[in-house]
């Protein structure tokens, strides 16, 4: 643990600190992890460095207004957000169930904030503090700053603001524009009135605007799915801090003002965000409970970029930290990571040095830097752009560098990488070193589907650049000695998703001999392209119709993919037949599930019987395969092929 201190949590704290009044008090969802892996210690601690002081209330009691006043009314504002991860996917499955477990509480419990946390903590502080002014921020505000789609609801909602009375939302990644409006409200422009980019505020008029786009209202998008689209597309199209305009949706009578992102920190910025005088741990508070589980995935990583022009439709970083990629510097990486060779639980052993993407480390072209990113192409999708900088030297440097640290012993990339940005570098120098020093027998990639139709609605490319990776990864691998592995992460229906392709990947994974133990259905979280899709049967980049999978085909192609559980064979079995695919059910190498051959009434004989049924098993397994016309003893030559061929993922 490092000796610095951690920010106040109580009057106590406070006292001995020296700070009679404080100037920001923030009210977060998540418990108090002063690190760089959480949205509120970055916040603070650059509040901090900037001369303000700021004290933390974590996950307070919201049963009444007492938890909120611990800490007394500060000089500028309450900052309030839910935490790393929206309230409401922090809460419940992609079923709507509530979870059992929460990362970022003490012990890993649920319960300890409530559901739509930010309305929920803006509304007590205004019952505690009546004229005080607050600002909300976080994932949770960022990807609810305008009317959206709420699964949980199944309607569309207002924009945050309105329904949360704050007086101003910040989105995306806050450091710079929290600055300007600490810097604004300590001369006394209330937060109410910014004119700072990354901001949205509330007006009875927009007269005073000069340029700007009008989304449809709030009520056109509530009572029609093409304007929804619509909208999402306005949105999309203005998400880059040099090209994007001033967007405006009226609520009621109100206007909701969202001015351009603003523009992401540089490496020298980055690097001095990141070394901040973090105490790199839980608040000791937690100690009693067994910590905080959230920070032992990051407590031996490393973060060292930001952004992603990957884009994939399913992902809301789009819309949050954007796609012009910034990363830190070499120097400061190894800095950190030398900093974590003396804490007295390191094994040496660091578990990632990554970001969104980790292999991403600058802009995807020079043309960003200076005219944005593009509104009519992708960086990546449907191919790589013939302008795209594919260059991984940065990167390698720094992994060399911290490599070559004493005490360190393995540097692993868990973060996930993009192959098809690898597969476009010339050199094969990356691929080398990540099979020889950074897999550790399985390297998780993300190609998500194997149907070419489902990939261009998620953004993502053709299945057959990720075959090709998964040869050249495989090939990689052998020439450093190693026997590795790539593991898929995949996804079952996703908008434009049909049965057909469901059985199409199920059949695909047989093939491979991959057995997903976890699969993502798809999360139609706020505010990305794919939950437009999945509200609108819309895609709001071409504005053309999409077939969504609901009920129990939603279901069916999750079962799918995990045919091989006992749990999900009636499942699997009604949807091979309704995509008349009983060819795929019998006892043959491709086949998905075998049949239910035995009733309840015979497997009660069998108990009794054993050897009569036996023998009748085996007459009736012979009937089958002449019904299928599979010779006697070919799946069983056949899975000694198959043997022989070993293994691919």
């Amino acid at each position: 643990m490092s000796d610095n201190k951690f920010l106040p949590i109580s009057k106590r704290d406070m006292e001995e600190q020296g700070i009679d009044r404080l100037d920001f008090v923030y009210v977060c969802g998540d418990a108090y992890v002063d690190h760089p892996a959480f949205g509120h210690a970055i916040i603070s601690r650059v509040l901090q460095s900037k001369g303000y002081t700021v004290g933390i209330i974590p996950q307070p009691d919201w049963s009444n207004t007492e938890d909120f006043k611990r800490l007394g009314e500060p000089r500028l504002a309450f900052l309030v957000s839910a935490g790393n991860i929206d309230s409401m996917v922090n809460h419940y499955t992609v079923n709507k169930k509530r979870r059992s477990e929460d990362m970022y509480s003490p012990g890993g419990k649920s319960g300890c904030r409530p559901d739509r946390a930010t309305i929920v903590y803006c509304n007590r502080i205004r019952e505690a503090f009546p004229g005080c002014q607050i600002i909300i921020g976080g994932i949770e505000a960022s990807l609810r700053r305008f009317a959206h789609y709420d699964y949980w609801d199944n309607k569309v909602r207002r924009s945050l603001l309105f329904d949360s009375r704050a007086d101003c939302l910040t989105y995306g990644m806050g450091e710079r524009i929290i600055c300007e409006l600490a810097d604004a409200l300590a001369i006394g422009i209330p937060a109410s009135q910014t004119d700072i980019d990354g901001c949205c505020y509330i007006r009875k008029s927009i007269d005073f605007l000069r340029e700007y786009i009008e989304l449809p209202t709030f009520e056109e998008v509530r009572d029609d799915k093409y304007k929804y689209a619509l909208a999402t597309k306005i949105q999309f199209e203005n998400q880059d801090c040099i090209t994007a305009k001033t967007l405006v949706q009226k609520h009621g009578d109100r206007y909701l003002v969202a001015n351009p992102p603003m523009k992401p920190l540089e490496e020298k910025e980055l690097d001095e965000v990141y070394e901040l005088g973090y105490a790199m741990d839980y608040h000791p508070i937690y100690k009693p409970y067994g910590g905080i589980p959230a920070i032992e995935e990051v407590r031996f990583s490393i973060a060292h970029n930001r952004g992603c022009f990957g884009e994939c439709n399913f992902c809301a970083l789009t819309f949050h930290q954007g796609r012009s990629v910034r990363s830190r510097s070499v120097e400061s990486v190894v800095r950190e990571a030398e900093r974590m060779t003396k804490h007295p639980g390191f094994k040496g052993y660091i578990h990632d040095i990554g970001g969104p993407t980790a292999n991403f480390t600058h802009a995807s072209c020079d043309k960003q830097l200076t005219k944005g990113t593009c509104t009519n192409r992708r960086c990546l999708y449907p191919s790589v752009c013939k302008n795209m900088k594919v260059d991984h030297s940065k990167y390698l440097k720094m992994l060399r560098a911290v490599r070559a640290i004493p005490g360190i012993k393995k540097v692993f990339i868990r973060s996930g990488i993009r192959y098809d940005y690898l597969l476009a570098d010339k050199s094969e120098t990356f691929l080398n070193e990540l099979c020889t020093h950074h897999v550790s027998g399985q390297l998780r990639v993300a190609p998500e589907h194997i149907s070419d139709r489902v990939l261009s609605l998620m953004g993502k490319p053709s299945a057959k650049v990720y075959d090709k990776f998964c040869d050249k990864f495989a090939a990689a691998s052998k020439r450093a000695g190693k026997e590795q592995y790539a593991v898929p992460y995949l996804m079952s229906s996703h908008p434009g998703s049909t049965l057909e392709d469901a059985v199409a990947l199920a059949v695909y994974t047989k093939k491979h001999r991959i057995n997903p133990k976890q699969v993502q259905d798809f999360y139609p979280t706020p505010f990305t392209v794919s939950t437009c899709m999945y509200y609108t049967g819309i895609n709001p980049l071409d504005m053309k119709k999409v077939y969504v999978p609901r009920g129990e085909e939603k279901l069916m192609q999750r079962a799918l993919l995990q045919y091989s559980d006992p749990a999900n064979h009636d499942l699997v079995i009604r949807a091979l037949k309704k995509a008349k695919r009983e060819d795929l059910i019998g006892f043959g190498p491709e086949c998905l599930v075998r049949p239910r051959l035995l009733t309840k009434e015979k497997t009660n004989t069998h108990n009794t019987n054993k050897a009569k049924n036996r023998k009748d098993d085996k007459h009736e397994l012979s009937d089958f395969r002449r019904k299928k016309s599979v010779p006697k003893g070919k799946g069983q030559s056949e899975r000694k092929s198959g043997k022989a061929k070993g293994k691919r993922h």
